[in-house]
C-alpha cells in the first residue's frame, strides 16, 4: 500500500492530506487565526470550585475558562479521587496541559499530568512509569525497548522523576535514536520548568509544533513513501527539523514547486466537499447517510439501488462489508469522536455479522485516534467510541445555519401561512387598526396571494379590516412581521 502525505500552506491556513492508493483517508486544517491548542502548557489561575461536579473552572487566557477534573489533579492512582476542595483552592496558581480543545459551547479540557511527545516518545516529568504503545504487539520488541530505554536512562544519569511512554513509531528504533529523543526532551523540559517559574499568570508556557511539524512528528511511518510540501520556506523548516530529528525520513521530502495547486492535482479538493455531505454513495449502489449531533452521531447503512445476484441474505452482506470499510474511512476523514452508533442492515446469519464486525476492527486499526467498539446491541446497532481531541472537519470549516439554526429544517411557507393568520387574528382583538401589512419571504407572499388568497378574502371578511402584503427580500422563509396601518 503506498501512502503520500500532501502539506498546503497559505497564509491564512494550514491543510494536510493523508493519501493511501490515491484515496483521501485524512485531513487537518489548521487556521492561522484558530490554531488547535491540544498539548500547549499553561500557568493558568483557579477562578471557580465546583464541589458538586468534583471540577473547577481554571482562567488561562482564552475567551471561555478551561475545565478541570479531580482525576486530572490528583496524584493518586486507582481508588477513590480526592475532593477537588482539597486539591485546588479559588485564586490558586496552577500549570495545566490542554488535552481537548474548545468545542462549540464547551471550553477546553486540561489535565496536570504533563506529557511532551517527541518522534519516538513521550515524556511524562511528574510520573516514573515507563509505558509501551498497545499497538506495539510483540512481546520481544516490548521488552527491547523498555531495556533501550533503561539502559539510556542509566547512561545519562537520570535521577529525577519522568517517565516514558514509547509511541507506536519507536518499533524497530535503535539505542541511539531513543537516546537522541530523550536529550531532546530532556531539554525541552528544563526550558518549560524554569518559564514555569517566571511566567505570569495566566500565560502560555509551551505551544506545541504547527500542524506541518506535528504531521511529520505524529503521522511518519515506514508505509509513507512522499511528503510533498507546496510551500518554499516551510519545506526548509521542515527539512532542518527532519534533519534534527528524523534523518531517516529526510529522502522522503519534496518540494512541489507545480502551478496547479497540489490539493488539486490529487483530487483532495472535491473529497473534502463530498466529506461534508450527509448521504455518502457506496460502489455497489448502496449509501451511508451520516448524522453528526451534540450527544452522539449516527450512521445508517442502506441497499439502495444494489439488488445483488444470489440471495437477500447476501446482498444485505456485501453491503454491510463494503460500508464498514467506507465508515472506517469516513470516521478519519470527517474526524468525527465522542458516541457513533452505527445502523448496519440487519443480518440474520451470526457468521456475517462477525465478519462485518471484524473488518470494521480491521479498518479502524489504521485510525490514529483511539476507537473502541462495543460490539452489537439487542436492536442490532453497533456501538463504538472514537476519542475526541480537536474540531471535527464539519466543526472547522462549517457554522451553524441562520436560517433553521442547526435544525436542517425549514418550515413550510404553508406552516408560516397560517402562522400569519393566527398573528393577525391576535393583533385584530388586541389593537384597534384600520389595517396590517405582512412583510415576508418571496414564497411566502406568493402562496399567501395564491393558494391561500381565499383564506386570505375570509379573514378579511371576519376581522374587518384590509390585510396588505410586502415581499422582503433580506427576510428567511420563516420571518415574518405584522405591522398595523
Amino acid at each position: 500500500m503506498s501512502e503520500e502525505i500532501l502539506i498546503n500552506i497559505t497564509p491564512m491556513e494550514s491543510r494536510v492530506a493523508v493519501v493511501e492508493n490515491g484515496v483521501l483517508q485524512e485531513v487537518h486544517v489548521e487556521r492561522t487565526q484558530k490554531r488547535g491548542i491540544v498539548g500547549n502548557i499553561y500557568k493558568g489561575k483557579v477562578v471557580r470550585v465546583l464541589p458538586g461536579m468534583q471540577a473547577a473552572f481554571v482562567e488561562i487566557g482564552l475567551a471561555r475558562a478551561a475545565f478541570i477534573h479531580a482525576a486530572e489533579i490528583s496524584s493518586r492512582e486507582g481508588g477513590a479521587v480526592e475532593s477537588i476542595s482539597a486539591l485546588v483552592q479559588e485564586g490558586q496558581s496552577l500549570v495545566v496541559q490542554v488535552s481537548k480543545d474548545p468545542i462549540g459551547t464547551k471550553g477546553a479540557r486540561l489535565t496536570t499530568q504533563l506529557s511532551i511527545p517527541s518522534r519516538y516518545l513521550v515524556y511524562m516529568p511528574r510520573t516514573r512509569h515507563v509505558g509501551i504503545s498497545l499497538r506495539i504487539e510483540g512481546e520481544a520488541e516490548r521488552d527491547r525497548l523498555k531495556q533501550v530505554v533503561a539502559e539510556c536512562v542509566s547512561a545519562e544519569g537520570i535521577t529525577e522523576a519522568g517517565g516514558f511512554i514509547l509511541r507506536t513509531a519507536a518499533e524497530g528504533a535503535g539505542a541511539e535514536e531513543i537516546l537522541a529523543d530523550i536529550r531532546y526532551l530532556r531539554r525541552l523540559w528544563e526550558q518549560i520548568a524554569s518559564q514555569m517559574k517566571l511566567a505570569p499568570t495566566p500565560s502560555v508556557i509551551y505551544e506545541d509544533l504547527s500542524l506541518a511539524l506535528r504531521t511529520l512528528r505524529d503521522l511518519v511511518n515506514p508505509k509513507i513513501e512522499k511528503i510533498r510540501i507546496d510551500s518554499r520556506e516551510t519545506f526548509q523548516k521542515i527539512s532542518q527539523f527532519v534533519e534534527e530529528l528524523m534523518p531517516q525520513v529526510a529522502d522522503r521530502l519534496e518540494h512541489y514547486p507545480g502551478e496547479r495547486p497540489i490539493f488539486d492535482l490529487y483530487g483532495v479538493e472535491d473529497e473534502v466537499q463530498k466529506a461534508l455531505e450527509r448521504k455518502v454513495p457506496l460502489k455497489s449502489g448502496g449509501y451511508l447517510i451520516i448524522d453528526p449531533a451534540e450527544a452522539m452521531s449516527t450512521i445508517d447503512v442502506n441497499t439502495g439501488a444494489f439488488v445483488g445476484h444470489r440471495t437477500l441474505e447476501e446482498t444485505i452482506f456485501k453491503t454491510n462489508l463494503e460500508a464498514a470499510t467506507a465508515i472506517a474511512r469516513q470516521l478519519r476523514l470527517r474526524n468525527m469522536g465522542g458516541i457513533i452508533i452505527i445502523d448496519f442492515i440487519d443480518m440474520e446469519d451470526q457468521e456475517h455479522q462477525r465478519q462485518v464486525l471484524r473488518t470494521l476492527e480491521k479498518q479502524l486499526e489504521r485510525d490514529h485516534a483511539k476507537t473502541n467498539i462495543i460490539g452489537l446491541t439487542e436492536l442490532g446497532l453497533v456501538q463504538m467510541t472514537r476519542k475526541r481531541t480537536r474540531e471535527s472537519l464539519e466543526q472547522v470549516l462549517c457554522e451553524t445555519c441562520e436560517s433553521c439554526q442547526g435544525r436542517g429544517k425549514l418550515k413550510s411557507a404553508e406552516t408560516v401561512c397560517y402562522e400569519i393568520f393566527r398573528e393577525i387574528l391576535r393583533e385584530a382583538r388586541a389593537y384597534e387598526a384600520e389595517g396590517y401589512r405582512v412583510l415576508a419571504n418571496q414564497k411566502v407572499i406568493d402562496r399567501l396571494l395564491d393558494e391561500e388568497s381565499a383564506n386570505v378574502a375570509d379573514l378579511e371578511s371576519f376581522i374587518g379590516r384590509t390585510i396588505k402584503f410586502q415581499v422582503e427580500t433580506m427576510y428567511s422563509q420563516e420571518q415574518y412581521d405584522v405591522v398595523l396601518l
